[in-house]
């Protein structure tokens, strides 16, 4: 696994732009949560998406924790954007939806890009980041025995070791299908609170359950070290059901979704095009109540995310080797340069001052 960290981190290094202020978090051993910016680019409509945005980085402040919103611009992945950024991305025409296999082709094209679960899955590891809020994943749409449209979300959380805060799975989706895939490819799945429900996304319950439940954060810290310690390549689901005060009322917007759903086959939306169709969709038909909620559980997420990255950092082992080293690592410690100064760092160290890198 360190191989693996180390060579997805050089592979990167040419490409990522990593803000001071995230930096200086990482170097210092403090909480840093990663936030995606599809929201901003496609998930809401402008201005909602800027203040929504900024609201977002404020609460994961407020919880003891540095905010890292990942985009791309000019042929560069920002790790981390000032409010000269965040405004550019907001008021864009011309965003474009990164996905992980998308990378590569934003970074040529130097698009303004908003990045997915899964693409900012993938660049929080490289970063070193392994705290990540959003809304709600991707999973496995309606109707997939036939159009086998399932999120690269899902892909992602099976191989990259990111915790990510979410409401479970938006619920356009086929819940209880995207629960089984989860299931079958080994994906920690928690519901943070009293109850072994796994939320809805809009409203707190589906018929389904997680693995488990929890009210202590503490234990979720321990879940994702145990994890680490036994080399699993997983991802954890922290699903966090939408506070009851800004809970809607689940039969409105389940028919929205099941018109909207009905609109896009009959209009040949697919792909990529369809969840912000149906979320846009679904916003008109209930009046902006479905918005409002959307918004409220994107800004409970960040809350939990800031105070679980803080806890991670506050909880990490500091320890010092005292085995013999075998004869795999007899060989020259690994260098990091900055600017015109060499700092030596023995293998097994190497990066361990970034928060629970995997």
């Amino acid at each position: 696994m360190y191989h693996h960290f180390l060579g997805q981190t050089r592979s990167f290094s040419k490409f990522l732009n990593i803000s001071s202020s995230v930096k200086e978090a990482l170097a210092n051993g403090e909480g840093v949560v990663a936030l995606e910016s599809t929201v901003i680019t496609h998930g809401l409509p402008y201005p909602h998406n800027l203040s929504t945005a900024r609201s977002l980085e404020q609460k994961v402040r407020s919880s003891g924790s540095h905010p890292a919103t990942i985009a791309l611009f000019d042929g560069k992945i920002h790790v981390g954007l000032d409010d000269e950024k965040l405004e550019i991305l907001a008021s864009s025409k011309n965003a474009v939806k990164v996905s992980t296999r998308d990378i590569a082709k934003t970074i040529i094209k130097k698009e303004v890009g908003g990045t997915t679960v899964a693409s900012t899955m993938k660049i929080a590891h490289a970063a070193g980041i392994s705290v990540f809020a959003t809304g709600g994943i991707g999973g496995v749409h309606r109707g997939a025995d036939q159009t086998f449209d399932i999120s690269a979300d899902l892909q992602e959380l099976s191989k990259t070791p990111v915790c990510v805060v979410c409401s479970g799975v938006k619920s356009i989706l086929d819940i209880p299908k995207t629960v089984e895939y989860l299931e079958t490819h080994s994906v920690n799945c928690v519901v943070y609170g009293s109850e072994n429900v796994f939320p809805s996304f809009f409203t707190r319950k589906s018929n389904n359950k997680a693995q488990f439940s929890t009210e202590r954060l503490e234990e979720v810290v321990e879940l994702i070290k145990t994890s680490k310690s036994l080399g699993l390549p997983y991802g954890t689901i922290l699903a966090c059901p939408i506070p009851e005060k800004n809970a809607a009322d689940g039969d409105l917007i389940q028919n929205a979704i099941d018109q909207a759903i009905s609109e896009a086959i009959e209009q040949n939306i697919a792909s990529q095009n369809v969840t912000p169709f149906i979320l846009a969709r679904v916003n008109q038909l209930t009046k902006g109540a479905s918005m409002a909620t959307n918004i409220a559980l994107l800004e409970n997420n960040a809350s939990i995310a800031g105070r679980l990255a803080a806890k991670m950092c506050d909880r990490r082992p500091i320890t010092v080797s005292h085995t013999q080293p075998t004869s795999s690592s007899h060989r020259n410690p690994k260098v990091v340069s900055q600017k015109n100064r060499k700092v030596h760092f023995p293998k097994y160290f190497l990066f361990s001052i970034l928060c629970f890198v995997s």
